[in-house]
């Protein structure tokens, strides 16, 4: 090549570098979303021990994170809309670090709550991400970067089980997971400062934020969420429990009512009501339930040991994370870019009807084959899979569906979708191996598993339903001609390990 002909390429080089690496930037940020989520989850027992409390009290840890991603979210994107994407997602990432530096200092169960009220800010930076990536990325590359960004948050989910696992193992003091939350969220926070553009302020668009609305949407949530999460504690038949959804579905139909009639609302009911928008939500719904489904399945039935429960493997929360759940959460970022260029080419509704497809097999698989370590890990492995194709492919389906302007609400409520499938799944699977405990063993009756199984299968059917519809409505993302899709894939998977590679 020329001296010419490489400074006449040198622009756009600088250009795929600077994509390549907004779109790391977002992944890592993304990926700190579900780390910090579920680096928890292996040590609940842990911490009621080491703080001499008990396991109904430590489990709020958990309940306070969910209820502040649900108030905190649609608040959030509407924030990014009127302040600007970047300086928003920065100011998540410092509130995160603050709540992070106090998980790791207390020895108090209520401050350890605040700390993950304070981590429930994270959950924002999956849509703001969504709407970054709209207005940064070319046209004929954004569904393979939503693919990437949107993979890290099953990639990172098991990264903070695994993590746990290694800071845990022999007993360690519950602090140390969280030391590997504060790694990841200062290399986000530096990543985003470096990457992130920064744009002057839309003068022309609306400086409002609906905060009446935001309040009544935040109630609503915490009112339907509360009673998921604590049902098995409350009582799934007691006025506490019932009393809540019935104030829940109240509160939420009121704020329907009222956002109606606001000039500038926190999400126009007219867009969420919109089928484009309805059915990726309600796959959402059905995929945060997938995904729960298959952590929760995996890692408990491995974790039983079976010369006393006459199944299971006796893994330790280590090898659970690291043989039976890392392959599909790094195979899942790997084929990130490959899953985006299929959306890419065949539409959304078809990628979702591919991934329920694997999530089929993969549960049905553990279902009839569980007895060797090898047939969880490959069913295993599609089931995860297929959440990955569901995370990658709800972004796709809401990009094509809704304005610029609306992508961060649109996500926005999606994530709150899966939040609320991811407790429902969370809630009735323990609530299925508390009530299904072996009077000999002390341990869950095998049953139980196969029926997890079932209904992590009839979730991923559910998700191909809604594709088929999707397809029949007319509901589609456009596709463009193959061969460029094939080539910006192939570049865009280059130019994301180059920038990798260098960081």
């Amino acid at each position: 090549m020329t001296r010419s002909t490489s400074a006449a390429h040198r622009p756009e080089h600088a250009a795929d570098r600077r994509t390549g690496l907004i779109t790391l930037a977002l992944a890592v940020a993304v990926a700190n979303v579900s780390i910090l989520q579920t680096l928890v989850v292996p040590i609940l027992s842990t911490i009621a021990r080491q703080l001499d409390t008990s396991l109904s009290a430590v489990g709020w840890a958990l309940t306070a994170n969910l209820l502040a991603a649900a108030v905190l979210t649609p608040l959030l994107g509407r924030l990014g809309d009127v302040y600007g994407k970047r300086p928003v997602m920065m100011a998540i990432l410092v509130v995160v670090l603050i709540g992070t530096v106090i998980a790791l200092v207390t020895t108090s169960l209520p401050l350890l709550i605040v700390a993950r009220v304070l981590q429930g800010a994270s959950y924002g930076l999956f849509p703001l991400s969504m709407s970054v990536l709209r207005e940064q990325m070319p046209p004929a590359r954004l569904t393979m970067s939503m693919a990437v960004v949107s993979a890290t948050l099953g990639g990172g989910g098991v990264i903070g089980l695994l993590g746990t696992g290694l800071l845990t193992r022999d007993g360690g003091d519950y602090h140390r997971p969280f030391w590997l939350g504060l790694a990841i969220t200062v290399v986000a926070l530096v990543l985003c400062y470096v990457a992130l553009p920064r744009q002057a302020r839309d003068r022309t668009a609306s400086s409002s934020v609906d905060w009446l609305g935001a309040g009544i949407l935040g109630v609503g949530l915490v009112l339907l969420l509360l009673p998921i999460s604590q049902g098995a504690n409350w009582g799934w038949g007691s006025a506490q429990t019932i009393g809540c959804f019935v104030a829940s579905a109240v509160v939420l139909v009121a704020w329907v009512v009222a956002e109606g009639r606001i000039k500038q609302p926190l999400a126009k009911p007219s867009l969420l009501a919109r089928r484009a928008v309805m059915l990726p939500n309600l796959a959402g719904l059905f995929v945060g339930f997938g995904l729960f489904c298959s952590f929760l399945v995996i890692t408990s039935f491995v974790e039983t040991p079976e010369a006393l429960a006459g199944y299971g493997f006796g893994a330790s929360v280590l090898s659970a994370s690291a043989i039976y759940m890392l392959p599909g959460g790094v195979l899942g970022v790997v084929l990130a870019p490959v899953i985006g260029r299929f959306v890419h080419r065949t539409g959304g509704n078809q990628a979702l009807i591919v991934g329920a497809g694997l999530g089929l097999v993969g549960f049905l698989g553990m279902f009839f084959l569980h007895d060797e370590p090898w047939q969880i890990v490959v069913f295993g492995t599609l089931a995860q899979l297929a959440v990955s194709f569901g995370f990658a492919t709800l972004p796709a389906l809401l990009v094509a569906a809704v304005e610029p302007a609306d992508t961060g609400v649109a996500n926005s409520v999606n994530s709150i979708a899966r939040s609320v499938g991811s407790a429902v799944s969370s809630a009735l699977i323990v609530a299925l191996l508390e009530s299904n405990i072996n009077a000999t063993t002390g341990f869950p009756k095998e049953a139980v598993y196969g029926t997890i199984m079932v209904l992590g299968a009839a979730a991923f059917v559910a998700i191909g339903v809604i594709g088929a519809i999707g397809i029949t409505t007319g509901n589609r993302t456009p596709g463009p001609n193959p061969h460029e899709a094939e080539e910006n894939a192939e570049a865009f998977a280059g130019e994301f390990a180059e920038v990798s590679g260098q960081r």
